[in-house]
């Protein structure tokens, strides 16, 4: 039929040639030294625009279409991305293409037109804190670095720090005598975080017993808290390994990671009675929207409050 409504074919990238990068190059560039951007950000950014960059297949970004933005959406989503990773790289599409605008590369930034991808939130994983406690007793003598292990365990559940923030965090940072340590969050943010009388034992016992034979071992004085075998920074990727041994050693769920930690430290903070501005702060959430979630995920404090402040509870 003449008039029939033609079916619209989303074209498939070409094999992506050399791109040179150079305007990639300068957007991380200003992303980092100008908007001040965490690195992980700066280097999620980095992975979304190449990507999309490829799918370009030497095409002249001038030259793109809302239409070929839109077949680019759809090809990130024909490939499996889960709703959270597909809305980031929209974020960072739109974040791209601003920059180039700015920069007179291009005249127009057609990815504002973009949709916003929706997400339904979901309720985080937490340990109970009978799990919690049979997971930081799991480093024993028979481990090599046992006692920085312990010590890895106890900060990320004391603290509830993200992986990141403990892979950089320093001596300088840890005050033992005064009970808290310093933690730099996204945007260099940072925040004081008491420390518990089990989380300051273990890391004195790591200082006095491990980390010096550590520290010989570099070619610098090193300034971090936590060392990895040569003395370096443990990195965030090592940590993530660490503890994904321990949860298998005790037999808990696969998916455990170090957020799992953090959503348990927050969940069981609002269980024990406090109060919602203080674990934000702790957190270091901008939005209390985003602590609020853990409202709904200890479903046992829930009841406890209708049972004492309802009249017919």
């Amino acid at each position: 039929m003449a008039n029939a409504r033609r079916k619209r074919v989303v074209p498939k990238p070409l094999k992506p040639p050399s791109v040179k990068g150079v305007w990639l190059d300068a957007f991380v560039d200003y992303a980092s030294g100008e908007c001040h951007l965490a690195e992980n950000t700066v280097a999620a950014y980095r992975r979304d625009l190449k990507r999309f960059l490829e799918w370009c297949a030497g095409r002249p970004l001038a030259e793109l279409t809302i239409q070929d933005l839109g077949d680019y959406a759809t090809w990130l989503h024909g490939h499996g991305f889960q709703p959270a990773t597909l809305a980031r790289h929209l974020v960072s599409l739109k974040v791209f293409f601003r920059y180039l605008q700015l920069e007179g590369v291009l005249a127009r930034n057609l990815a504002e037109l973009l949709g916003s991808q929706k997400l339904w939130q979901r309720v985080p994983q937490v340990l109970s804190p009978e799990q919690v406690d049979v997971l930081l007793e799991s480093p024993t003598p028979d481990d090599p670095l046992w006692r920085r292990d312990r010590a890895l365990l106890e900060l990320l559940y004391a603290t509830g720090c993200r992986a990141s923030e403990l892979s950089n965090l320093k001596m300088q940072d840890v005050h033992l005598d005064e009970g808290y340590c310093l933690c730099r969050g996204k945007g260099d943010k940072q925040r004081i975080v008491p420390l518990g009388a089990r989380a300051k034992d273990c890391f004195r016992e790591w200082l006095d017993q491990e980390r010096e034979l550590l520290a010989a071992r570099a070619a610098e004085k090193p300034p971090w808290a936590l060392l990895s075998y040569r003395g370096r920074r443990l990195r965030r990727e090592r940590i993530w390994e660490l503890l994904k041994r321990y949860v298998r050693r005790i037999g808990v769920s696969s998916d455990v990671s170090p957020h799992t930690l953090r959503h348990s430290f927050a969940t069981h903070l609002l269980a024990g009675g406090a109060d919602l501005r203080q674990v934000q702060e702790m957190l270091g959430h901008a939005s209390i929207a985003t602590t609020q979630i853990y409202t709904h995920v200890d479903a046992s404090r829930l009841k406890a409050i209708h049972k004492k402040f309802h009249p017919r509870a």
